[in-house]
Parts: C-alpha cells; sequence; structure tokens
C-alpha cells in the first residue's frame, strides 16, 4: 500500500477508495466502492470496480487490505479466506 491509502477501516467507513492497480500495461488510480453482498451465510462487504484489473494486482490489493475485490473478471479474496470470514465486517459499517 501506498503512502496516504486508506486502511480497511477507513474504507468501510467512507464506501469508496482510489487505489493505484496495473492496468492495460500501466499503472491506473481506480476508484472502489464497497458494495454490499448478500449470501446464504450473511451479507459481507467488497470492494467493487466495474473496471478490468488484472488478476494478480487484484489478488496483491485483496491481500494487502484484507478484503474481498468483485471485478468484472470475478471475485478475488484475500489467500485462504472465503465469504464467510467477513461476515462479521457488517457489524463495522
Amino acid at each position: 500500500m501506498e503512502r496516504g491509502e486508506l486502511s480497511r477501516e477507513q474504507v468501510l467507513k467512507a464506501k469508496k477508495a482510489e487505489y493505484r492497480v496495473f492496468r492495460k500495461g500501466m499503472y491506473q488510480r481506480i476508484v472502489f466502492t464497497v458494495k454490499i453482498v448478500k449470501e446464504p451465510y450473511g451479507e459481507y462487504p467488497v470492494l467493487f470496480s466495474d473496471r478490468i484489473i488484472d488478476i494478480k494486482d487484484a489478488a496483491r490489493l485483496s491481500e494487502e487490505l484484507q478484503i474481498p475485490l468483485e471485478i468484472p473478471n470475478g471475485k478475488v479474496y484475500p489467500k485462504g479466506k472465503s465469504g464467510k470470514d467477513f461476515v462479521e465486517l457488517m457489524s463495522k459499517l
């Protein structure tokens, strides 16, 4: 994470954040919004963007923030986690 970028708790409170990601062969700043996903085991927040992002960079960002990302390529979770692990984050919103 770069200096000045928001942490997970700050992103959840602000409902949106801007991060530097690798896209179309160069680094760009992309705005992500917090979206609530409803699943049978509960609701949890994800960072959503309608921009196509390199999967490796999406995985890096998800791992750094410890929050799932939803992009047109699919959903990306931090290593070893699933949606059930983020249901408790709804209490922080």
